[in-house]
């Protein structure tokens, strides 16, 4: 027993020296390895209904799709995996959940480790309003918390297919998987159907929402809420930046939403109102992140697809594991136009101040993911014969982990579903491997140049 704790106390330091020294090179290693266990583990003949090998790129798409819980898939996932491979997928978005909320955290260890001393006090007293402590606590949190918000989705969605005659086994199954798919953005479902026939079901819709949504948050938010849930005023910048601009990207989504798709008789206009209504809010949750569909995207009018690629690219909280710039990145741009149009040098919310290497990075962020998607997407359409609107927007929903689709990324050949994969590689390990660099490259330089301003605009 004493030599398998010091077992793991040597794997926990080293991994922790390698997080703070180099938690780009973690990120990368530790997803390529997973993803590569995984495609070994879906190509096995019990992973499939039929019981013949699935082929390796299938193979691949579907490891890669569920460990970067993104939920793009080339084949149907309820009727071409069997139960261990529903199984296997299950866990592949289940590790690849808690290795993203890790890996961010982590990040934002690494960062305090290298500030100066006024700048870790500073840290030290966000990482005690967000739970970012030591590496084992940190771990410990994080799994506890998401095991604890999935078993809550699964026992309140586990009477519902009971009462569908699923049978106990399948019931248990099929709630687990939604549970874990939700909270995970990953957007997967073990129906051949998905979600199409429970439109009008709200007693599956809203806890598949709900675990979307707090899923999309993102780690330090809700442990900062539950921790001070009393002191709303207390909570950190990051925490209200997240919750304002998550809270009016839905309103915007389901508006817009409600113009385009209120009418169309293919998605939501054959539906009663209460119907419409209640699929427009699960939409506006589902359309940044989650990956969830309750009418047929395909079938979608072309401004719906526009949209939903705009709130796709933003994506969700940092720390979370949605995909996209992170809407606190959205927050920080949008806060630099309102201190440039009201001519303030500094930007400023709830009486704090926004430095401006918090601007520069967003910038970049927002550059480096503009310019992977304008790349990725001409790659695409250079090896399909796919128009430029689903090309962008079935890109788009792979570099942001999103997941929903137009309904064209079944029959892509070989070398497109290669793109995709690494779309979704970059797109989720990129995010985390750029906000080290960005974060970690900081210098003092004792000479400057003498600053200039060029003309904008």
């Amino acid at each position: 027993m004493e030599k398998m704790r010091d077992a793991r106390s040597v794997v926990g330091e080293w991994v922790g020296h390698v997080a703070v020294r180099s938690p780009a090179r973690l990120a990368l290693g530790a997803f390529a390895s997973v993803i590569l266990l995984f495609t070994g583990l879906l190509s096995l003949p019990g992973a499939t209904a039929s019981g013949e090998r699935a082929p390796f790129i299938d193979a691949l798409f579907t490891a890669t799709s569920a460990v970067c819980v993104t939920g793009l898939v080339t084949v149907d996932t309820g009727s071409y995996w069997s139960a261990w491979g529903l199984a296997i997928i299950a866990i592949g978005i289940k590790v690849g959940g808690l290795g993203i909320m890790t890996l961010a955290s982590l990040v934002g260890l690494a960062v305090s480790k290298r500030l100066g001393l006024t700048q870790r006090l500073l840290a030290a007293g966000e990482a005690r309003a967000t739970g970012l402590g030591d590496l084992r606590s940190l771990l410990r949190t994080v799994v506890v918390v998401s095991f604890s918000i999935e078993i809550v989705i699964a026992l309140i969605l586990l009477p519902r297919f009971l009462t569908l005659d699923y049978g106990v086994g399948r019931s248990i199954g099929y709630s687990s998987f939604y549970a874990v798919s939700a909270f995970n953005n990953a957007g997967f479902t073990p129906d051949p159907a998905g979600l199409y026939p429970y439109a009008d079901d709200f007693w599956m819709l809203v806890p598949i929402a709900l675990g979307v949504l707090i899923g999309s948050l993102g780690y330090p938010v809700y442990l900062n809420m539950v921790r001070g849930w009393r002191r709303p005023r207390m909570w950190s910048l990051h925490t209200k930046l997240t919750l304002i601009t998550v809270g009016g990207l839905m309103l915007v989504s389901a508006g817009f939403l409600a113009i385009f798709e209120w009418s169309n008789p293919n998605t939501l206009g054959a539906a009663s109102t209460n119907e419409t209504i209640g699929n427009i809010f699960f939409q506006s949750i589902n359309q940044r992140s989650g990956g969830f569909a309750s009418f047929d995207v395909g079938q979608a009018r072309e401004t719906t697809w526009l949209l939903e690629i705009v709130l796709m690219f933003i994506g969700g909280g940092s720390g979370s594991t949605a995909g996209g710039i992170r809407v606190t990145t959205l927050a920080v741009l949008l806060l630099a136009i309102v201190a440039e149009a009201r001519g303030r040098r500094d930007m400023e919310a709830f009486g704090k101040r926004i430095g401006t290497e918090v601007l520069r990075g967003a910038v970049a962020i927002t550059m480096i993911g503009v310019s992977v998607i304008v790349i990725g997407t001409a790659v695409f359409m250079a090896q399909t014969d796919i128009t430029l609107d689903r090309a962008l927007y079935e890109t788009v929903s792979a570099y942001a982990t999103c997941g929903l689709s137009t309904g064209v990324t079944a029959g892509l050949p070989p070398e497109a579903k290669g793109t995709l994969i690494v779309l979704m590689y970059v797109g989720r390990v990129g995010s985390l491997t750029i906000a080290a660099a960005l974060a970690l490259s900081k210098q003092r330089r004792v000479i400057r140049y003498p600053g200039e301003r060029p003309i904008i605009g």
